[in-house]
């Protein structure tokens, strides 16, 4: 595998405290990395530098060989890098099927002009469109609940239905923030399934934040530990449980 996202030597200061130290990290395409660290440690910082919401004060980032270094998330948005919250960001007032059929870009009907001349065009697409968010709510296994509002779903099914929008773009590296917070175990397993799915069925790549360490080690390999805004240490998910300034990071104590 190559490397698909590519950070090199960046720095991040808010108000003279550095948060992201010299930091560089590779993501291989294919993959599904995780980046676990303790409170403070720079993890939605660099997630929101290599997603575009978030300047850099220095250094680089590289998305399939072009340089990617502060360009914003739309921008990125449709080269196929897209991130997911901590809280979802769901249409509260439209259908969960709705929320799908709204990410697709460059929609005819959103322009007046289309809509008036270019009426069965329109039709066309808004009918293929809705095929495919059919598609990815029975993907999702959120069918049974696709003509409900969003802002009803419980916060499991908004996390899966967040999934599901990346599913309705090109994307090839989705950004995962947090997306165990607040879900039940039964729903997480959902979504476990679904990430898993998409990686091998799909191609996608997943650079995944987690606090959940039981999800980690199903999901990740490798795992990237970040501690004071740069990377302490990368290995498999048993190499970083084992790892003594792993552990005094996270519990305050070294080992024996």
């Amino acid at each position: 595998m190559s490397a698909i996202i590519e950070v090199s030597h960046v720095y991040k200061s808010f108000g003279g405290l550095r948060v992201i130290d010299d930091c560089s990290i590779q993501v291989e395409e294919g993959s599904i990395t995780g980046m676990i660290g303790p409170n403070g440690a720079g993890k939605t910082t660099l997630f929101n530098i290599i997603a575009g919401n978030l300047p850099l004060d220095a250094g680089r980032v590289v998305f399939d060989g072009e340089d990617i270094t502060n360009l914003p998330s739309d921008v990125l948005f449709h080269k196929g890098l897209l991130r997911t919250f901590q809280i979802a960001h769901e249409f509260t007032q439209l259908t969960a099927l709705e929320n799908l059929m709204m990410v697709p870009p460059r929609q005819l009907g959103e322009n007046l002009f289309s809509a008036w001349l270019k009426p069965g065009e329109v039709r066309q697409q808004e009918s293929e469109v809705r095929s495919r968010a059919l598609e990815v709510i029975d993907f999702i296994g959120l069918r049974q609940v696709r003509n409900e509002l969003a802002g009803n779903l419980s916060g499991g099914q908004k996390k899966l239905l967040e999934l599901g929008r990346t599913m309705m773009t090109d994307a090839r590296v989705v950004l995962l923030d947090e997306i165990a917070a607040g879900v039940n175990r039964t729903l997480l397993g959902d979504l476990v399934a679904n990430i898993e799915r998409l990686n091998r069925e799909m191609g996608y790549t997943f650079l995944v934040i987690e606090h959940d360490m039981d999800m980690i080690a199903r999901l990740c390999d490798p795992v990237i530990v970040l501690a004071q805004g740069r990377v302490m240490v990368e290995g498999t998910i048993e190499e970083v449980r084992n790892n003594p300034d792993v552990i005094e990071a996270y519990f305050g104590a070294k080992t024996e």
